[in-house]
């Protein structure tokens, strides 16, 4: 799960990586690992947002959406 946190740091090394300092090794490993997790996030919620949707006909009778084979 994603914080608030977790996505202030991202974007705190987001900043940080845009200045003339930069990132260290380390900060880049950060920001990729955190940023994986961001993304994982999203495709969880999405995927289970897409489980529960209907689909419903123009004869009005409804579906659940199925996986694309």
């Amino acid at each position: 799960m994603i914080t608030d946190e977790k996505v202030a740091r991202i974007n705190e090394l987001a900043r940080k990586s845009r200045t003339a300092e930069g990132l260290t090794e380390a900060e880049k490993a950060e920001q990729a690992e955190l940023r994986r997790e961001y993304v994982d996030a999203v495709k969880a919620s999405l995927q289970g947002q897409l489980d529960h949707t209907t689909v419903i006909e123009p004869d009005g009778t409804r579906r659940k959406l199925k996986p694309k084979e």
